[in-house]
This record gives structure tokens, sequence and C-alpha cells, in this order.
């Protein structure tokens, strides 16, 4: 007689994704990592803005940390499918731990300058390019049932999210009273956490393919450009990235010249914009059923826009806590929704290029974004630069309602 299979333990359906064993270590050493990634990018925008006071290298810091995702992550992508995802996640891990603790060595020397900052952002950007669509493509592994995996990927975000609450606000703390070179060291820490946790999971094998990366390339492509929607979703977070995200390369500026302030302001500033991405999450966790994130994307978009000209103005500082919580919420709602949509729409053999497309455009023109934020802002001020983007995202937003509602008709 067959013995029968125990029945998986019932959770509560917005957290029904941590029944799934392989997702509940995988969870919890994400948490661990990101809020150490959150503690090191504090970090490492801070040491730059005082070491230099340059807002243009901010920008180019924030550019060469995120660029790869736009000119190397498609690729990427394609060649990710071919691969064992789990081992390629593993290396990742390993290198990110690595670049950490020498950042936290040559810190702590004294050793850093304009050359070592450049090169230790591109180095991050380079392996962030690799790592983010791994672990992005290898969530829905962790989970057994194809019906939990949009959850997964709500708790995924707000796991994120919840960090950037939580860790601008430690690592200014850090700052204040150990030095930057103590926050990339506890980075590298974190980063050895999820790699221990991951070498404990025994996930079910990824979808491998087989074909020549450039040929997987373009069939990744084709997908994307000929699925009307999906091609909508793109433009949406090239949009939104584009313009918003610009905050977290303008914050220092903001915190030292409108408000006087320190590490621990910039911390708060943060940590104001993560606490609106945390709320943004736990929306969809609760109730980011597929067929509401349409509308959730659109609102998403607007909050951004009205934060963005708030923040135009001369506000105070409670104003601009509140209207970073505004932004934080738009960017991560649209974001995440747009995920989820894709991923669960997306065939498996394609997951791996789709997701790869969206993290490029998501982190690719919030490197450029943030690059040209960097260059208006040393001429124009922090607050015009804001000022612009809002005005420039709000234009989208409307010719997007008009253009798909007159494709919309003409097709019916």
């Amino acid at each position: 007689m067959t013995p029968s299979i125990p029945p998986r333990r019932t959770w509560p359906a917005p957290v029904r994704a941590l029944s799934h064993r392989n997702f509940q270590v995988y969870f919890l050493g994400q948490a661990v990592s990101t809020l150490g990634k959150w503690v090191q990018q504090v970090a490492l925008s801070w040491l730059a803005y005082h070491l230099t006071g340059s807002a243009s290298l901010l920008g180019l810091l924030a550019f060469l940390a995120l660029a790869p995702q736009l000119l190397v992550g498609p690729v990427a992508g394609a060649w990710i499918d071919k691969h064992d995802k789990h081992r390629l996640l593993l290396i990742a891990q390993a290198l990110l731990a690595l670049q950490s603790f020498s950042l936290a060595v040559m810190t702590w020397a004294g050793w850093m300058d304009h050359f070592w900052l450049i090169v230790m952002a591109s180095l991050l950007g380079i392996l962030n390019a690799f790592e983010t669509p791994l672990r992005q493509a290898l969530i829905g592994s962790f989970v057994a049932d194809p019906a939990d995996l949009p959850n997964a990927l709500a708790l995924n975000a707000m796991l994120i999210n919840a960090a950037r609450f939580v860790g601008p606000p430690l690592a200014g703390a850090l700052i204040a009273y150990s030095g930057e070179a103590v926050c990339f060291l506890l980075t590298s820490i974190a980063f050895l956490l999820l790699l221990f946790g991951l070498l404990k999971i025994k996930g079910t094998p990824s979808v491998r393919v087989t074909g020549k990366t450039g040929q997987m390339f373009r069939e990744g492509l084709k997908y994307l450009w000929f699925t009307l929607d999906v091609r909508r979703l793109m433009l949406g977070v090239v949009m939104v990235n584009l313009m918003s995200s610009i905050y977290a390369v303008l914050l220092p500026v903001i915190t030292r010249e409108s408000y006087g302030g320190d590490a621990q302001t910039l911390g708060w500033l943060w940590g104001a914009a993560g606490a609106g991405a945390f709320v943004a999450t736990l929306c969809l966790a609760l109730g980011g059923t597929v067929s509401r994130l349409g509308r959730f994307i659109q609102g998403a978009s607007v909050c951004c826009a009205f934060a963005l000209l708030g923040l135009a103005f001369d506000v105070h500082f409670v104003g601009a806590i509140t209207l970073l919580a505004v932004l934080g919420f738009g960017i991560t709602a649209n974001n995440v929704s747009t995920n989820m949509l894709l991923q669960s729409q997306a065939p498996s053999e394609l997951r791996g290029r789709v997701i790869a497309f969206y993290i490029a455009m998501r982190f690719g023109f919030e490197a450029i974004g943030g690059l040209l934020a960097g260059l208006v802002a040393a001429r124009w001020g922090a607050p015009a630069t804001m000022g612009v983007a809002g005005v420039l995202l709000a234009g989208y937003l409307v010719f997007d309602r008009f253009y798909w509602s007159s494709r919309s008709g003409s097709s019916s």
C-alpha cells in the first residue's frame, strides 16, 4: 500500500506562499540580504557626497550601479535560461559578499576616492545585472503550486520594501556611530547568510532551454514587442522609473541643502520612501489579484507624478517625508504590479528572458534618470529637477490614457 503524502499546512491567504518550505528558507535569507543592500546603498551615497560634495558624481554612481541592468540584463536573461540558475545564484551571492567586504576594507583604510568609488559602483552594477534576474526567475521554483507564484512575488516585494523602510534609518545610525566601513562589512555578512540559506534549499530544477543565446534573445524580444499588453506595461515601467526614481540620487543633496541635515536625516527621508513602498507591497499581498493589477498600476503612476510636483516646492520636512512616502508607494506599486502580471502571463520557457527585460527597463532607466538628474540638479537645483520630472511624467500619463483608448476603440 502506497503511503499517502501529508497535506501541506494551510497558511492564511495573504502569506500562503510561505507554506512552501523552500520559499520559507529563501524568504528568511532574502530578508537579511536585502536589509544589507539598503544599508550599503545609503552608506555608499553618503560616503561619496561627503567626500566630494558633487551631485554629478552621485548621479554617475547611481548610473554605473544600475546601467548594466539595461546593457547586460536582456542578454544575461537569455544566457541564464540555458544554465543551472540555482548554481549561478550561489556564485553571484559569493561575489556580492566579496565586493562588499572589499568596500569595507578600502573605506576603513582610507583608500576611497573618485576612482575607486566609480570602480566599485561599476562592479556592483555588473553583479546585480546577473543576480537580480536569477533571483527573480528562481522564485517560481521555490513554490510547488503555480497558483501561489503571484503571492510569492508580492511577499518578496514586501520584504524588499520593508528593508527600504528599516535599512536607511539603520544605515544613518550606523554611519553616525560607527562609520561607513561597518555598514559595508555588515552587508557582506548579510550576503553570506542568504548564500547559506540557498545551499539548504532542495528545489525542483528550473526549466532549462537549448539554443544559441542570440536566437533566444530575439525570441524574448519578439514576445515583448508583439504582445501589445506587455509592450504597454514595459513602456510604463520605463517612464515611471526614468522620472520618479531620481529621488534616490537627489536625497543627499536635499538632505544637506534644503534641511541642513546629516546622515541620520538622510536615513529618515529614505526610510519614508521605503515606508510608502512597504505599504504598496502590503496592499498587493492582501488584495493584489491579477484582475485588479491594471487599475493599481494606473493609480500608482498618478501618485508618482503628484509627489514629484509637490517636492518641487519648498515644503516643510514633514511634508517632504509625506510626499516621499507617496512617491515610494507609487514607484513600488507600479513596478511590483507589472512584475506580477508579466510573470503570471509569460510562458515558463520564456520567464527568465521576460524577467531580464523587465529588470533591464526598470533599473536601466532608473540609472539613466539618475545620471540626468545629477547633471540637471548641479545646474538648477534638486527641487527644480523634481518638478521637471513631475511635469514630464504627468504628460506621459495623459498621452498613455488617450493613445491606448484610441487603439482599443479602433480595434473594436
